[in-house]
């Protein structure tokens, strides 16, 4: 076994088990969300690169060893007799590539659920003057955005007979941080990557913590247009709402959580320093990866 496999297990224990577990408790991360998505991307990208470096390394061709890689050493194009590069590519590639397949097909069928709802909606929905938003009949108070190439933001009657006007102003516009922002993107990535690799922390926390701080990114959005006071009020009327799936609601599960964090009294700001401190640290374990990288035998 190589001797420098033990850091890249390390780094594979720290990026998929260990730190997921920490961020996840992190009370900084839902105070600066689009920072903590960032630092979810980056140990799943650190977790998928160690992994495939450890992958290769563990199926190098030795003496005493397996021969696997012989083949792909033979068949590499861009590289020397005796590089190592090759097999890292591809035993990266072999973690990569079932990641994005999920990726594109998540979000193909996600597309296809928002295109017939919208077929739907054209059908049943009406328009109201001032309203940037399809109203649909329907006692449940619920608002939520269909993102894509036509994207729209439905409301429904029950929400306009429930919400003020600042209310339904602070709705709206969260919806449409959501579709501005593409928030459906990092959702669909997040939930492709718990599907790939199922029970593990890293891929667990991904699937339930990006669509939070989705959500959360577009109440700050929100902010900048409207009070602390008309979203918060807004999201308690939303919270018992169900929205169709594919979709991005302004109520659901995490409203009660939503409004915690709305109504706590400001604390000083020292949720970024520790946010970015957290995604330092995240980024130590690439340390060993890249040593790995540049000492792989020849």
């Amino acid at each position: 076994m190589s001797h420098h496999l033990l850091p890249l297990l390390l780094t594979v224990l720290g990026s998929g088990v260990f730190t997921p577990e920490l961020l996840a408790r992190s009370e900084w991360s839902h105070q600066v969300p689009r920072l903590a998505a960032t630092t979810w991307a980056a140990l799943s990208v650190i977790f998928v690169g160690a992994s495939g470096v450890a992958l290769s390394q563990v199926l190098r061709p030795s003496d005493a060893g397996h021969h696997l890689l012989s083949l792909l050493s033979a068949c590499q194009p861009w590289t020397g007799e005796n590089s190592e590069v090759g097999p890292v590519l591809v035993t990266t590639a072999l973690l990569i590539v079932p990641f994005a397949a999920a990726v594109l097909w998540k979000l193909r069928s996600s597309s296809r659920s928002r295109h017939q709802h919208a077929s739907t909606l054209r059908l049943v929905g009406r328009r109201m003057g001032g309203i940037p938003a399809t109203v649909l009949d329907h006692d449940s108070p619920v608002a939520y955005c269909l993102p894509g190439r036509t994207p729209q933001v439905v409301v429904t009657s029950g929400a306009l007979h429930n919400l003020t006007e600042a209310q339904l102003a602070a709705v709206l516009t969260h919806e449409w941080a959501h579709i501005r922002g593409r928030h459906h993107i990092p959702v669909a990535a997040a939930e492709a990557f718990g599907t790939v690799f199922g029970p593990l922390p890293l891929a667990r926390h991904i699937r339930s913590q990006v669509p939070l701080l989705m959500e959360l990114a577009a109440d700050d959005r929100t902010l900048r247009r409207c009070s602390r006071d008309a979203l918060a009020a807004a999201l308690y009327v939303m919270a018992a709402g169900q929205a169709p799936r594919e979709t991005l609601a302004a109520g659901g599960p995490s409203a009660a959580l939503r409004i915690r964090r709305l109504v706590r009294p400001q604390r000083p700001n020292r949720t970024v320093p520790r946010g970015l401190l957290c995604l330092f640290l995240s980024a130590i374990p690439t340390v060993p990866l890249l040593a790995a990288c540049c000492t792989l035998p020849a």
